[in-house]
C-alpha cells in the first residue's frame, strides 16, 4: 500500500468533498440497556419518551455493509462514503456537538444526514496525513435534534526509524477522578453496540502484527463517552448543550486509565480529560452546561 500521495491522488480524494448520505433509525431501547451495562451503571429502565444520554446516538444509525463489503482492517471497503484513502492507519480524531433543546427519545423514528465536509492533506513527521471532516446532522418529527462535526485521520504506518510524538503530561489533581479498566470484553461490547468491526479493537494479533500497536486500542469514542459519563455521575441534572474532544495519545488495553473532570468557576463549563497509566494526557475535552 502507498504511503506517498501525489498531487493527483489528493485531487481524487478531494472529490469526495459535499458527498451525502441518510440513515433512518428507531430509537429503542434495548441498545441503550447495552450501554448502560457496558458502562457499569445502574440506570432505570428505559421505556418509551426516555431521553439518549449525550454520546449515546453513536450506538444508532449504524452502517451495516455486507460481509462481501468489508476489507481486511474490518472496516467497510473504502471509496463508498469515505474517500478511498491509501493509508492504513485510521483513527477518530475528535469532534464537536452541540444540542438543540429537542432530545431524541426512545420511540423516535429519527433521521442522520452525513456530509463530507472537508478532505485535506498535511505533511507531518511520520509522513503524510489525510483529514477528514464529516458533518452530521440528527433530526426527529420535531426537527433538529443534535449536529455533530466528526474528525478522521488518515496515517501511514511507522517505519523503524520514525520519531515518537513526545506525550503531553497530564493534569493532576482533578476534583473529578475515576479508573476505568479495559479489557477485551469491555471492548468487545462497545464494538458490537456500536457495530464497529475494525480489528484493532478486538483482535490482538492483528493490532499488534499488523499494525504495530502494543495492544487493543480503546476506542476514541468510548473513552469520550466515558469522559461525558464521568460529568453525568457528578451533576446528573444537568443539560449538556455543547461538547468538544480531541484524541491526543492512543490509549491500549494494558493497563487501566484515569477519567478527569474539573468545573470550572461559574459552573458551565467543564473541562474534561482521560490520562494513561503513565499520566500522559490521552484525551482533551470539554462540555458546556446550561
Amino acid at each position: 500500500m502507498k504511503t506517498t500521495l501525489d498531487e493527483s491522488q489528493i485531487a481524487h480524494l478531494r472529490s469526495w468533498e459535499g458527498r451525502a448520505e441518510t440513515y433512518r433509525d428507531e430509537i429503542t431501547a434495548a441498545p441503550l440497556r447495552g450501554l448502560s451495562a457496558t458502562l457499569d451503571r445502574n440506570d432505570p429502565l428505559q421505556g418509551p419518551g426516555t431521553a439518549v444520554p449525550p454520546l449515546w446516538h453513536w450506538i444508532f444509525f449504524l452502517p451495516q455493509a455486507p460481509q462481501s463489503q468489508i476489507g481486511s482492517d474490518g472496516h467497510p471497503l473504502r471509496g463508498g462514503f469515505l474517500p478511498p484513502v491509501p493509508l492504513p492507519r485510521r483513527m477518530w480524531a475528535g469532534g464537536r456537538f452541540q444540542w438543540e433543546n429537542n432530545s431524541l427519545v426512545v420511540g423516535d423514528v429519527a433521521e442522520k444526514t452525513s456530509r463530507i465536509a472537508s478532505v485535506k492533506y498535511k505533511s507531518g513527521r511520520s509522513g503524510d496525513l489525510l483529514f477528514v471532516e464529516v458533518e452530521h446532522a440528527f433530526r426527529n418529527a420535531q426537527g433538529l435534534s443534535l449536529t455533530e462535526t466528526h474528525e478522521i485521520v488518515y496515517r501511514p504506518a511507522p517505519l523503524p526509524d520514525t520519531p515518537d510524538v513526545p506525550p503531553t503530561p497530564a493534569e493532576t489533581g482533578a476534583p473529578w477522578q475515576r479508573t476505568f479498566v479495559p479489557d477485551p470484553v469491555s471492548l468487545f461490547r462497545y464494538s458490537a453496540l456500536t457495530f464497529n468491526g475494525h480489528r484493532i479493537h478486538y483482535d490482538r494479533s492483528y493490532v499488534t502484527k499488523e499494525e504495530g500497536y502494543p495492544g487493543l486500542i480503546v476506542h476514541g469514542p468510548l473513552i469520550a463517552t466515558l469522559l461525558m459519563d464521568l460529568l453525568r455521575r457528578h451533576m446528573p441534572q444537568a443539560q449538556v448543550i455543547s461538547f468538544q474532544f480531541r484524541a491526543v495519545r492512543p490509549t491500549f488495553d494494558l493497563h487501566a486509565f484515569t477519567l478527569n473532570g474539573r468545573p470550572s468557576k461559574d459552573g458551565q463549563t467543564i473541562d474534561l480529560w482521560s490520562a494513561d497509566h503513565e499520566g500522559w494526557l490521552t484525551m482533551q475535552a470539554q462540555a458546556v452546561i446550561a
